[in-house]
């Protein structure tokens, strides 16, 4: 009995050491990004082929940016609830309205808002850590 709950304890610690280990901006990735996305960021998405527009493949943006990684670019797209005229058409949800109903609901407005922005500077973060 005692070998059967060491072996459980063993199994639960490897399992919240290997959550540990992914960041908060991979999980809000993997959860709201990758469908569309795909899992290493290139676009390629089980979404991709059903939308109208291809997403973006986001290994290059530094790329595309002269090297530097287009951090304040990224957070607005991300966000989405201000105008962005560089970004064209809005194809992506706006996450900053979707992150913001979920965040106040547990922190109110004031927290929510808090919590919406880390979690768009957490992903933006993840992001950066995709490129190539």
């Amino acid at each position: 009995m005692r070998l059967l709950i060491a072996a459980a304890l063993a199994t639960m610690t490897c399992e919240a050491s290997s959550a540990q280990e992914m960041s908060y901006g991979e999980a809000e990735y993997l959860n709201s990004c990758a469908v569309c996305h795909g899992l290493d960021g290139k676009g390629d998405g089980p979404l991709g082929d059903v939308l109208l527009k291809r997403p973006a493949d986001l290994t290059r943006l530094s790329e595309r940016n002269g090297g530097a990684f287009p951090y304040s670019r990224v957070f607005a797209t991300i966000d989405g609830r201000y105008a962005l005229p560089s970004h064209g058409d809005r194809e992506m949800p706006v996450w900053g309205r979707q992150f913001l109903e979920e965040d106040a609901k547990v922190y109110g407005p004031s927290g929510g808002e808090v919590v919406t922005t880390e979690r768009i500077h957490n992903l933006a973060a993840y992001i950066e850590t995709l490129q190539h």
